[in-house]
């Protein structure tokens, strides 16, 4: 798969039409010019239908997509390999700077942000990811497993945590009606947000035409958890960050359960190092597992794609046998607000270009891939940092991510690994754990020092 980056970043931006009438059907006719046949069922579509299908072609921007076309073919290539280094990592048992990620906590100047665009659908779940029943004696939702972590950091430390839901066209209204309907899981409503990631278009593999999904709408897919940025920005939600006092946003995806939010430690680690980014990272199974890697790059810190990283490099080892790139990514990281709203800008991320099977109602089925998808990576920004941090967390206690339907990442092993972390937190705050245990993240581990717990507490 072709994952090379482009760098034209332009977004596409809705069309404000309330200001002006929409072109006449000539008009969009030279506006696309080499892309006309979008409009070869024209005739068939309603009112309505032409004007919803209208602004979405006039939301394009047709040059960007067709630089994007023209380069389909390049490739990531890394740099030689003694460019490339391991990465200096604080161990996980590092306590330092705690009560300064409390303050910060107390103080109300964190955010925490939760990326929730993506379906279930390699889950067999047909609902956005967030819903997915994964508690393992509760069969709380992803979602209130969450709700109820960022809950449990106000009751503690006594300040306001404002919540920034990502979500995608497909998964926005849903997800918003499920908070609703749940009560928001007890936060207040005025302290989170939701906010839309943008999408990009497919282009036919082979002739870069832009692929329609009906008559009157084209195939759009997300464009990416790198869209997190532009889309923040045209939200107007970082302007409220500011407005708020908030000055470091926690970033994490909605399918790790495990996730420690807003941990104080990773926190006050990031702000004593004045950190503009500050990543955690968790030990690699192996040189072949499916995930990105911290390393530095002339200096730089960066996360190599597991699908770009050589097999000779990603074996190399160390004197003591361990991998020298064995620093693996579990997508959690902490933003300092000045540098992401400097990450904004045009041309801060590029897109990367990746090969799909794409329906479309030309080929309702294809059998290979047929189309070029675009999306951008959070972790491009990491390079632009001139001052990082990363801090090991151990994969049982904080990265069990939610993906596939069986086998690893799935629905078993993520149940199991939260089973696993229950009983662990409860034994070391001094409990006695009978059979399977499930504790609520609103509680407190250390109040069930000295006592039997079984079953799930809340």
């Amino acid at each position: 798969m072709n994952t090379a980056p482009l760098p034209l970043t332009s977004p596409n931006r809705g069309v404000d039409t309330s200001r002006s009438p929409l072109p006449s059907y000539t008009e969009l006719l030279r506006r696309l010019a080499g892309q006309e046949h979008a409009l070869r069922y024209w005739d068939t579509l309603s009112d309505h239908q032409r004007t919803t299908f209208a602004v979405q072609l006039l939301s394009l921007n047709l040059d960007e997509l067709r630089q994007l076309y023209q380069r389909r073919h390049e490739t990531s290539v890394l740099p030689a390999p003694e460019r490339i280094g391991p990465v200096s990592v604080i161990p996980p048992d590092s306590k330092q700077h705690v009560e300064r990620g409390i303050d910060a906590l107390s103080r109300g100047e964190v955010a925490v942000l939760l990326v929730a665009g993506g379906q279930g659908s390699r889950l067999g779940f047909d609902a956005p990811k967030g819903f997915y029943p994964v508690g393992p004696l509760s069969r709380k939702s992803l979602f209130q497993l969450h709700a109820e972590k960022v809950l449990a950091l106000q009751q503690r430390y006594g300040g306001r945590v404002f919540t920034l839901i990502m979500t995608s066209p497909a998964t926005h209204g849903p997800t918003v009606a499920f908070f609703e309907h749940h009560r928001y899981f007890g936060l207040t409503p005025s302290d989170v947000a939701f906010f839309q990631q943008g999408t990009m278009p497919a282009l036919c593999l082979e002739t870069g035409k832009l692929l329609l999904e009906t008559p009157s709408s084209l195939f759009l897919s997300p464009d990416g958890h790198g869209g997190t940025l532009t889309a923040l920005a045209s939200s107007g939600l970082l302007s409220q960050l500011r407005e708020r006092g908030v000055r470091t946003v926690f970033y994490f995806q909605v399918d790790n359960p495990l996730v420690r939010i807003a941990d104080p430690a990773f926190l006050g680690h990031h702000l004593a190092a004045q950190a503009e980014v500050s990543s955690k990272v968790v030990a690699k199974r192996n040189a072949v597992e499916r995930a990105g890697v911290f390393a530095t790059m002339d200096g730089r810190c960066v996360v190599i794609e597991y699908s770009d990283l050589p097999r000779s490099l990603a074996e190399e080892t160390q004197a003591d046998g361990r991998l020298r790139l064995w620093a693996g990514s579990p997508a959690i990281h902490a933003f300092d607000l000045e540098f992401l709203q400097r990450m904004t800008g045009e041309g801060c991320l590029p897109f990367h270009v990746a090969r799909k099977k794409v329906p479309h109602v030309d080929d309702p089925s294809p059998v290979r891939e047929n189309a070029l998808k675009f999306e951008r990576f959070i972790f491009d920004v990491l390079p632009r940092a001139e001052r990082w941090l990363l801090m090991e967390t151990r994969r049982e206690e904080e990265f069990a991510p939610l993906k596939n339907a069986s086998g690893d990442d799935s629905p078993a092993t993520v149940r199991a690994a939260l089973l696993a972390d229950s009983a662990r937190r409860l034994q070391q705050a001094g409990a006695e754990v009978v059979g399977e245990v499930e504790v609520s993240p609103l509680y407190r581990l250390e109040d069930f020092s000295g006592r039997q717990v079984s079953g799930y507490v809340e």
